[in-house]
């Protein structure tokens, strides 16, 4: 289905293409995370090792997961062309590279630059381009598809023509950006490290920056965008781990944690901070929204913020609380969370704290890259403390300014409707009478109808879909669906249903695909 590209509609896409490879995250840190936590001698330490070397190999491949996955999410159809391509597109590229450094340039100038140079899925003396070089070959490769995939050639070439085309054109497109790393990559990434080092200098400071701005960008949904580059780059950070130079704080970090050093509170900046947001911060938001709650109205969204909040706690999803306070008030959202959020993350960082996380800032990952390392190598308490009293902090704040401003959060709503717009157990119950093809129809007309549907894909939490026209969007038809809230952007739509989001869109698209035949 083709769309018309914007920069929001494109971002939004690129990052949804992200939560694919971060999909493979929580199993590459699960297997690292347990074969780290102990070490010493016989075949139970072996086993270990290998799983340790299992999640290792993961964290390696990322390059090239990016890659597909940008490749595929961008594409219209036949994505799983264009994920081949990008493969080939991927090894090509870098080979070209490594072709061009050993050939034409001065490797031992280059080799005086830390970093500059790298082994990449085997490939030696290529630019360490990282996870970057794999979203600029994915991307190209989806434009190419995009726009090559169903071309005529001459009846002698036919075989080469459509689908077909589309390796073809992305190794040629391949070796022509792999030229171009070569001889551009050594200024660009300089450029990056000394950008990282600007921000590091920036101290606390920056941390506060980093954390405001992230939690800020979450109602657009390209926080994913945000965060990558300080995970996977030299803006994360560059240090040498056990005899080898790494860039990005999350290769730093789980390097760190693979041999057994002190995790580094300054490459872990950029994520600890979550923890107390999170695990503590969250929970007593949604504890001061059910206080302030009209009694006649306790019991309906006991459960929506009791649920949330623990979800929050254990697994670091927040969005569906997160949206029930944006919606009641933006000031609450960008004027408290957002520097709350900021607040712990510099807080963290000065603490000296050196918690990760693969997915989110869950109980789950606090124990795992916290806890279990210990706190000599973490100190997970500073977490911990930090936490707590963030959860009281929470809970003030929210009570004191719904109560002081009468903030329409959940339970506070001056008719039902609005309360419909927020409480997912209120759509549970609605739906009792109701069969699962009615919540789809809903869906459907809260969307603008089927025909003025072009895309509908998700990330973890939400719905997100491209539209013919963005001013057909009914947001109470949504709501009655389930959708805890709806930010949009021109043709760009995002309908935040939880965790439940992923199930959710298989079911509406074979929904919509029934329709499409009975129309037919």
């Amino acid at each position: 289905m083709k769309e018309k590209n914007t920069v929001f509609g494109i971002l939004q896409k690129i990052g949804h293409s992200f939560m694919l490879p971060i999909a493979a995250l929580p199993a590459a840190g699960l297997l690292l995370g347990i074969g780290c936590t102990f070490t010493g001698e016989g075949i139970f330490f072996k086993i270990l090792g290998l799983l340790s070397n299992c999640g290792n190999q993961i964290f390696g491949m990322l390059p090239l997961l990016f890659a597909v996955a940008v490749a595929v999410g961008l594409a219209y159809e036949n994505k799983e062309v264009a994920g081949l391509s990008a493969v080939i597109g991927f090894f090509v590229m870098h080979l070209a590279t490594a072709t061009v450094v050993t050939t034409f340039m001065d490797m031992e100038k280059l080799s005086q630059t830390a970093g500059i140079l790298t082994t990449t899925m085997g490939i030696e003396n290529t630019m360490n381009s990282s996870v970057l070089g794999g979203v600029v070959i994915g991307y190209a490769v989806s434009v190419l598809h995009n726009r090559y995939q169903n071309i005529k050639l001459p009846d002698l070439l036919s075989f080469f023509g459509g689908t077909h085309f589309i390796p073809i054109i992305s190794t040629a497109a391949a070796i022509v950006m792999g030229t171009v790393f070569a001889l551009a990559w050594p200024y660009l990434g300089m450029f990056i490290a000394w950008l990282g080092t600007v921000i590091a200098k920036l101290g606390v400071f920056g941390t506060f920056l980093y954390g405001t701005i992230l939690r800020a960008l979450i109602p657009t949904g390209l926080h994913h965008v945000f965060y990558m580059p300080f995970w996977q780059t030299a803006l994360g950070g560059a240090a040498e781990v056990g005899g080898q130079y790494l860039e990005g704080a999350r290769n730093i970090l789980f390097a760190q944690l693979a041999n057994g050093d002190v995790i580094s509170s300054s490459v872990a900046k950029f994520y600890s901070g979550n923890f107390p947001i999170m695990m503590f911060g969250f929970p007593g938001a949604a504890f001061a929204m059910y206080h302030t709650a009209k009694k006649e109205n306790l019991e309906k969204v006991k459960g929506l913020l009791f649920s949330s909040g623990l979800t929050s706690f254990l697994t670091g999803i927040t969005e569906p609380l997160e949206f029930s306070f944006l919606f009641a008030s933006p000031f609450l959202f960008f004027g408290v969370h957002c520097l709350l959020g900021g607040l712990s993350f510099a807080i963290v960082y000065a603490l000296g704290a050196g918690v990760g996380y693969t997915f989110s800032a869950g109980l789950f990952d606090f124990i795992l890259y916290g806890v279990l390392p210990g706190n000599s190598r973490t100190h997970w308490i500073i977490v911990l403390i930090v936490g707590l009293i963030y959860a009281v902090a929470y809970y003030g704040a929210f009570r004191f300014l719904i109560t002081k401003f009468n903030l329409k959060t959940p339970g506070r709503e001056d008719n039902r409707e609005d309360v419909r717009l927020h409480s997912k157990k209120e759509y549970l119950e609605s739906k009792k009478g109701n069969s699962e093809e009615n919540v789809y129809e809903w869906i459907l007309k809260g969307l603008g109808g089927l025909e003025n549907i072009m895309d509908v894909n998700n990330c973890a939490t939400r719905l997100r879909v491209s539209l013919k026209d963005g001013a057909k969007v009914d947001k109470n038809m949504l709501a009655a669906s389930g959708a805890s809230g709806v930010f949009a952007k021109g043709n760009n739509i995002q309908v935040i249903y939880g965790p439940r989001v992923v199930n959710l869109k298989a079911e509406l698209i074979k929904y919509m695909e029934n329709l499409s035949k009975e129309s037919e």
